[in-house]
């Protein structure tokens, strides 16, 4: 990587985390030695950069500097179109059109050249025969998960059992060609995954939880570490 590259990936990666970021962490990220991120730092400062901070404790950018349109690498390009070609052919239609969105204001910026490798992309991501139908409000749920509104509905599992459930919806996952709910269940006192095409009469309620100890989505990924 150019130094150029380094140092302006090394904002890039202050901005996108608002918590202190150690010299060790950003070394691993761009492969470089510590001794190598200190000198950076010191010249990104040295040329306005206001990044919060010291040796030996760790980094934070001003969350009030506004970082200049960055240029893309072809292959980030790449995972770019791709990713929006995947949550085109998987996910739900209002997040579809919004990766369209997304990709057609990068493109809008990008020069000639780069715009020329987006309409030329050889990797495509295609629905297949094994593709499992959602009948429920893919959209709603989702939604239902950044704002924390308790939802409730009827399940089937494999064996042919059904049951009613009530959870706080904590993330959805991808496991191809199944999409998956995880939250905390009420019923079982436990956190709990439903396939999202064995969900029926899905019902978003007006009911908001707060995050509790124990029942909180960082809880559920440490269970699953």
């Amino acid at each position: 990587m150019r130094r150029a590259d380094r140092l302006f990936r090394i904002v890039e990666y202050l901005k996108a985390r608002r918590q202190t970021v150690t010299a060790s962490s950003l070394a691993e990220e761009l492969e470089v030695s510590v001794r190598t991120i200190y000198r950076d730092i010191a010249d990104l400062g040295a040329s306005g950069v206001p990044i919060l901070g010291e040796a030996g404790v760790g980094y934070m950018l001003d969350k009030n500097y506004v970082v200049r349109p960055l240029m893309f690498a072809v292959e980030e390009l790449d995972a770019l179109m791709l990713g929006a070609q995947m949550v085109q052919s998987f996910g739900d239609k209002e997040l579809a059109r919004a990766a369209n969105q997304a990709i057609d204001k990068i493109t809008s910026v990008l020069p000639e050249s780069l715009q020329k490798e987006i309409s030329e992309t050889f990797l495509f991501s295609m629905t297949s025969k094994a593709e499992v139908k959602i009948h429920i409000d893919f959209t709603g749920l989702r939604r239902a998960i950044r704002a924390k509104n308790i939802v409730e509905f009827n399940y089937t599992r494999e064996d042919g059992e059904e049951s009613h459930r009530r959870i706080r919806p904590l993330c959805l996952a991808f496991f191809s060609p199944v999409w998956l709910i995880s939250g905390w269940c009420e019923m079982r006192q436990d956190f709990r995954n439903f396939r999202l095409d064995r969900i029926q009469e899905l019902k978003i309620t007006e009911e908001r939880f707060l995050d509790e100890n124990g029942k909180r989505l960082y809880d559920y990924m440490q269970q699953m570490c």
